[in-house]
This record gives C-alpha cells, structure tokens and sequence, in this order.
C-alpha cells in the first residue's frame, strides 16, 4: 500500500480530509495517507515540500503560486476550496487601534516571511492605498505567537483566517477591526513534481477520494455539530462559515492563475509571471 504524506493547516476546512481517513476511504483504494498539521501555515507548508518531509500540500493559492515561481518543486494538481478565504484584522481586546486605516503606520504579526499573513497584508495595504514599502512586520510563527506578539505590544495586528480565530475573539483576546477577502479560491492542493512523474495514478485516486468526500460534505447529517466540537467553534459561525464555503472538484482556470501573478507583480512580490503549465499539472 502506497503512502502519501500530505500536509494542511488545523482548521474546519480540512475536515473532508479526517473523515476520509477515519472512514478510511483511501485504503479503500490501496493507499496509506498520513497527515501532518503545520499551525504556522503557508511559509511550513512550502518548506516542507521543498524539503520532500511531505507529498502533498493543501494550502493557499497565492502563498504556492509565489513559492512555485521562486523554485518550489511543486505544481497545483486542482483547487480545493473555490471561495474566497476571508481573513480577519485583529489588533489586541485592549489596544488603542479602533479602525483600519490607523494601523497604516503599526507593524503587522505574521507567521513567516513569505506566508498567507504576510502575503495578505500587502493585499490589504494596497486595498487601503498605503505605501507597501512601509509595511513593518513582526515574525510570530502561529496563533499563539501572535496572541503573545499583541498583548506584548511587539506588533499592533494579525491577519488569520476569520472563523479559526473567532474564539480569541468572543473570549476577549482579540478584536476584529476589519475583514479582507482573497480575490481568488483560497485552497488549492499541490504536489511535488517527482511524486506527479512517479506516482500519477496514486495522486489521481487520492484526488478522486477527497472530491467524493467534498461534493457530499455539507450533507453529512449533523456536519455543523461536528465542525463545532472539533475546532471550538460556535454552531451559528459554523452555519455561516458553511453557508460562504464551496469546495471544488476542477482545477485553477488560466484566468484565476493570471489573475494571481498579476497581483503579484503588483505587489512586488515576484519579479516576472511564468506561464501557466508550470504551476498547474491537469491530472
């Protein structure tokens, strides 16, 4: 039995994937999954499949794109999740910053450079017209590095993912002065080339086995109450959550793929665009 290591962040989105497991649907199919949580996210994530630790990657779209142009060894095999991934501005409960547009001159708390957080914050500065240039960023490595980085005062606000940090919000850690939304699907699923040229018809059942899991996901009976209890969520949210969410079973469009490296470049963030056939492999 063939086994795949395959790496994504602890967060409800993911739940496809433990079910799968547990349902063991992949050795239905004659593989072995093990799966590796990486809490730091986006930068981990790169590392790890640079570093062959894991096979596969479910991870965001702009953070593979960017390491793709830069070296990674990788290419995006299909989107996970088609919508937006809406990332929370939070600055500490206790913090004299009330509004968005004060924190243009703070520093921001990211898990590494070249993660999500980092990646998103130069979005949102654009979006807001601030000079890129000014950013100042704190490394804080996770969740927890930023709840420390806020309360020491070390950086002023945090950029995570909306609903994963809602219970630091209800509990009086953090406060959401805004939101900022991708303008793109948020999750895709990547894989390193020498697994693609060596293990293709593994790679094509794994993704066969998730996309069953993903199009019947939000029918599974008490799917709310379960997403919930696992990831301390509130069931109101996690109806919400579930109500914007739409996964995916095809991969990122030309268009999507030009739409990113144009916000890239925008960005400064890479210095050229490369065609799409090297970041994505149409299994």
């Amino acid at each position: 039995m063939r086994t795949i290591r395959i790496g994504g962040v602890p967060e409800h989105f993911n739940l496809p994937w433990h079910l799968a497991m547990e349902e063991k649907d992949f050795e239905k199919e004659g593989l072995k999954i093990e799966w590796t949580d990486f809490p730091g996210g986006t930068g981990d994530l790169n590392t790890a499949l640079r570093n062959k630790e894991i096979d596969v990657a479910v991870i965001l779209t702009e953070g593979i794109i960017k390491d793709i142009i830069a070296g990674n060894p990788s290419k995006i095999v299909q989107t996970y999740v088609q919508s937006p991934l809406i990332w929370g501005i939070h600055v500490a409960e206790g913090s004299k910053y009330h509004s968005l547009k004060e924190l243009e001159h703070s520093k921001v708390a990211i898990s590494r450079n070249g993660s999500g957080s980092q990646l998103m914050a130069y979005v949102n500065a654009k979006n807001e017209g601030w000079n890129l240039s000014d950013l100042k960023f704190e490394i804080v490595g996770n969740i927890d590095g930023a709840v420390s980085a806020l309360q020491d005062n070390t950086a002023q606000y945090f950029m995570w993912e909306h609903f994963t940090t809602k219970p630091l919000v209800d509990n009086g850690t953090f406060r959401r002065v805004a939101d900022c939304p991708t303008p793109w699907p948020c999750f895709v699923i990547a894989v390193r080339n020498d697994i693609l040229e060596s293990n293709e018809i593994e790679i094509e059942k794994l993704i066969n086995v998730i996309n069953k899991k993903t199009v019947s996901f939000k029918n599974i009976s008490n799917i709310e109450r379960t997403l919930a209890k696992r990831y301390d969520q509130k069931i109101e949210d996690i109806e919400e959550w579930l109500q914007i969410t739409e996964w995916s079973q095809t991969n990122l469009t030309e268009q999507e793929i030009e739409n990113v490296q144009e916000s890239l470049i925008d960005l400064k963030l890479i210095s050229k665009k490369v065609d799409s056939s090297n970041i994505i492999y149409n299994l």
